[in-house]
């Protein structure tokens, strides 16, 4: 397949394209930085220049694809909403070039939508809250109107995805611990994350796109449940900072625009994801990530 991937220059993506690339896929990478042009030619990806600011920008690759993988995503967690808003129109451009063909197109969200029935962990089949509650569930309410247009669309929900530089919703509470000198929990510390490592989440995305299997909803969760402690402890022991609980009124002032996700208790499986892709994760988990991050690369 020749498949067309934005975000091809970010953590993911670039993972995603060196794994289509090795399984013998032609890649068209979207960047929109002339910096990483030689990033992708170096990975064997086609380069096309484009920007999810400008939705009209992608249709031509589109066009040329037999497959399309959306990654690219504004993670300015100031403007959360406004940002999944525009990962709205994204989709919908997008899928309105796949109408009437079964090319298939797999695009992003995040497994707490799915987090309805109270006690259990999200599961791929579970009711799935609006984008009235969770601002995310903007982007699987456009690949919805896309599926009733009949677009081949199928959504992989991604948990904390981790190497030893980047983890997800984390990195930026691992700033804000150097920044203050503490590393915080809320509570109990109780509150779960999933996760997984970004090589296992890249295969997934892959045999997702591969599969095209119209309205499957995969979850790319290795780990089903991180407490915010055990981060906080990790992260606390590998830049040498103290670690301490705060009230759940403290949130706020101390982890500004990441309180709405800190506070929150997400568990994720990801048993039907297994079951129909035959994927297993196998990378390292997120505490042994924390614990080897790289400290000048923060």
């Amino acid at each position: 397949m020749r498949v067309f991937v934005s975000g091809a220059t970010g953590n993911i993506g670039a993972r995603v394209v060196q794994d289509l690339i090795a399984a013998g896929h032609e890649v068209i990478g979207l960047y929109r930085s002339e910096d990483k042009v030689a990033a992708l030619g170096a990975a064997g990806a086609e380069p096309y220049f484009g920007s999810i600011a400008d939705p009209e920008s992608l249709k031509e690759g589109v066009t040329r694809s037999d497959g399309v993988i959306h990654l690219a995503f504004n993670h300015d967690f100031s403007r959360f909403a406004q940002s999944c808003e525009e990962d709205r129109r994204v989709i919908a451009a997008l899928g309105s070039v796949l109408v009437g063909s079964q090319r298939p197109l797999v695009i992003t969200s995040g497994t707490p939508i799915a987090n309805t029935v109270p006690g259990e962990p999200a599961k791929e089949d579970n009711p799935t809250v609006g984008s009235d509650v969770h601002p995310r569930a903007a982007s699987e309410e456009a690949a919805a109107a896309l599926a009733a247009r009949g677009v081949n669309v199928s959504v992989v929900r991604l948990p904390q995805v981790h190497d030893s530089i980047s983890q997800g919703l984390i990195t930026p509470a691992i700033q804000l611990y150097r920044e203050r000198g503490v590393c915080a929990y809320v509570g109990d510390g109780l509150s779960r994350f999933p996760a997984a490592h970004v090589l296992d989440v890249a295969r997934l995305y892959r045999l997702a796109t591969e599969a095209a299997q119209p309205n499957a909803k995969y979850h790319a969760v290795a780990e089903e449940g991180v407490s915010l402690r055990a981060i906080a402890e990790a992260v606390g022991r590998s830049l040498g900072l103290p670690v301490r609980s705060i009230a759940p009124e403290e949130a706020q002032d101390f982890f500004g625009p990441l309180a709405m996700f800190v506070t929150l208790d997400m568990p994720a499986s990801s048993q039907q994801t297994r079951e129909k892709l035959g994927w297993e994760p196998v990378g390292p988990g997120l505490i042994a990530d924390l614990e080897q991050l790289r400290v000048h690369d923060l």
